[in-house]
């Protein structure tokens, strides 16, 4: 499955049928009249979240959406058909731009969530409308109205409800495989992670959803390396993991060069709870790696944990951590829905099955 999160489509939403010019003539009826029936509404686009889809791969191959026109009315006072209608359905966490890019339509943020993007014209008036005492053969009737036609800009922001930033190599992706079932591409070389992961982590039988980035460097918010475009993919979460690899010759300077970088992101990243932990640890000696935890604290300002998704040291706690924030984030703003309802996980055991793999092909995945 490819991972695509922003595409760009061109909606239209059905004319309204016309209005009918009909008179009533029957053989034996005394009376007869206009009888035009009214044309039938527009058909209207929406959009809704719906489950199970995860990437916008599918508006890569279709960008142009048409609902269907109303029926045009009839004699015998018939009205016409209403024309068919069309959604899109777009994964949830989908954000609906107009054509600028800037100014937001719709936020689908809940599975199911419904919105009508452009409504469909009118159908017209039929000449029975325009009867009266004065008037009692009107030959004229209404035409449709036209639908709306629009531009739109469509992205996707990933619902999780922890996010993993560092370095290219920080050790996130063998996190995310340790501790969930997502398997993305691990390799010992930098942006192995070229698309965003998520996975489902279950601990002391509570459940989350990690989400993965690829690396930062120095200059991301400028457009070097990948650049920030996948920030967004974390503005959603409840807390932020920074990981940073025990094999940087400068852990403190590795930690403020992506936090220099989420500062001028913005987004709201710096406002999060963060967790700051030394990955990797397995490969240091322990004296080097007292010096690499004195510096990483002194430039974060706490303690770091130190983990190992090789051994598994420090693997629980750090989860255990992340789950501790997430549900006083959850209770201290219960009105937000959690990112494992938003998946379909909560109340069930959770599938833990990959969402997104790193080269887009499903061989790769386990």
């Amino acid at each position: 499955m490819k991972f695509l999160d922003e595409a760009k489509v061109y909606i239209r939403s059905g004319d309204g049928g016309a209005g009918a010019v009909s008179f009533r003539r029957e053989k034996f009826v005394e009376f007869g009249g206009p009888d035009g029936g009214d044309g039938g509404r527009g058909g209207d686009v929406w959009v809704e979240a719906a489950n199970g889809l995860n990437t916008l791969i599918d508006f890569r191959f279709q960008q142009h959406f048409k609902a269907g026109t109303g029926t045009h009315g009839m004699g015998r006072n018939r009205t016409g058909a209403k024309g068919a209608e069309v959604t899109l359905k777009v994964p949830v966490g989908t954000q609906i731009f107009e054509e600028d890019g800037e100014s937001l339509i719709v936020d689908m943020v809940t599975e199911g969530q419904r919105f009508r993007l452009a409504a469909g014209g009118n159908g017209g008036f039929g000449n029975t409308h325009f009867k009266s005492p004065t008037n009692q053969a009107p030959q004229w009737a209404n035409p449709g109205l036209p639908g709306e036609e629009k531009t739109l800009w469509l992205r996707l922001k990933l619902i999780a409800d922890a996010g993993l930033v560092g370095l290219p190599n920080a050790g996130k992706s063998t996190f995310l495989s340790t501790v969930t079932r997502a398997r993305p591409k691990i390799a010992n070389y930098p942006f192995t992670t070229l698309h965003p992961n998520l996975g489902v982590a279950t601990v002391d039988g509570r459940e989350f959803i990690i989400a993965d980035i690829p690396g930062l460097i120095e200059g991301a918010h400028e457009g070097t390396g990948l650049g920030d475009r996948f920030l967004g993919h974390i503005e959603r979460t409840r807390v932020i993991l920074h990981l940073v690899s025990a094999m940087e010759e400068n852990a403190g300077k590795a930690y403020k060069t992506v936090k220099k970088e989420l500062d001028a992101y913005g987004g709201g990243l710096t406002d999060k709870t963060e967790i700051v932990a030394l990955s990797q640890i397995d490969v240091v000696a322990p004296d080097e790696l007292k010096k690499k935890m004195a510096s990483l604290k002194r430039a974060s300002g706490q303690t770091p944990l130190a983990i190992s998704a090789i051994t598994g040291l420090g693997m629980r706690e750090v989860q255990r951590e992340l789950a501790r924030i997430i549900d006083e984030a959850r209770r201290a703003d219960p009105g937000v829905q959690s990112a494992t309802t938003a998946h379909g996980h909560s109340g069930r055991k959770p599938k833990q099955e990959p969402i997104y793999d790193e080269d887009g092909d499903e061989e790769d995945w386990d």
